[in-house]
């Protein structure tokens, strides 16, 4: 892990590193594990959730194995560098936070399961942290897609909150946000689904024991 002077705060535009107009690499066509594309255009009918859960590696692995769920890549979203590199949002000094793209069916899993997924995956309490994993890039976060997805974000994180003070645990410190105007960066090739290429690597995933509550989001669009 690379350590920077922003170790304990976000970078602003000004301070991040100046990044790239392209990627310097390219990404993998396919999935190891669904074998569908990483990267759209996308079927029509799916729809897109991002969150960012502490290291990728194990967050990844949680969405690829729920049923409904078509495709995942993991990337850095939320900072102010374009297209960095591992290494540059390691340092603290991009903004960006390890995060999940989840590609998924809406008639198979609701945004609401995700939800679920996600809150009972990791510790959501924790600031710029995920148990060990120390830094900016690991803060919980959910970028949104759609009115109806931040509605739900929002009455999800209020009523995990109500479940989390019940049960003796701290105030939830995840960012929901627009992933307009906060674009998703693919990470490297050897990231994407890296759990099933070292079934025996890192993992870092873990959650409060606590159940999220589900079913509390209001409709619409």
């Amino acid at each position: 892990m690379l350590f920077g002077r922003f170790d304990n705060r976000l970078p602003t535009p000004d301070e991040a590193l100046p990044g790239r107009a392209e990627p310097a690499y390219s990404v993998p066509e396919r999935h190891t594990v669904l074998g569908t594309p990483l990267q759209g255009p996308y079927p029509e009918g799916l729809e897109i959730a991002d969150f960012g859960m502490g290291c990728f590696w194990g967050a990844e692995r949680v969405f690829w194995q729920t049923e409904g769920v078509w495709t995942t890549l993991v990337g850095y979203q939320g900072g102010s560098t374009p297209n960095p590199s591992y290494e540059e949002v390691c340092s603290g000094r991009t903004g960006h936070t390890e995060a999940v793209r989840v590609v998924y069916d809406p008639a198979r899993v609701s945004y609401e399961t995700l939800l679920k997924r996600f809150w009972e995956g990791h510790d959501p309490t924790q600031g710029f942290r995920q148990g060990n994993d120390v830094g900016t890039q690991y803060r919980s976060a959910i970028h949104t897609h759609t009115p109806a997805q931040a509605a739900s974000a929002e009455a999800s994180r209020a009523a995990y909150q109500q479940v989390l003070t019940a049960g003796g645990h701290g105030t939830i410190t995840t960012e929901i946000l627009p992933a307009e105007g906060r674009p998703f960066h693919p990470a490297e090739p050897y990231h994407q689904q890296y759990l099933d290429k070292n079934p025996a690597g890192y993992c870092g995933i873990g959650g409060t024991g606590v159940s999220c509550p589900i079913g509390i989001a209001p409709a619409g669009d």
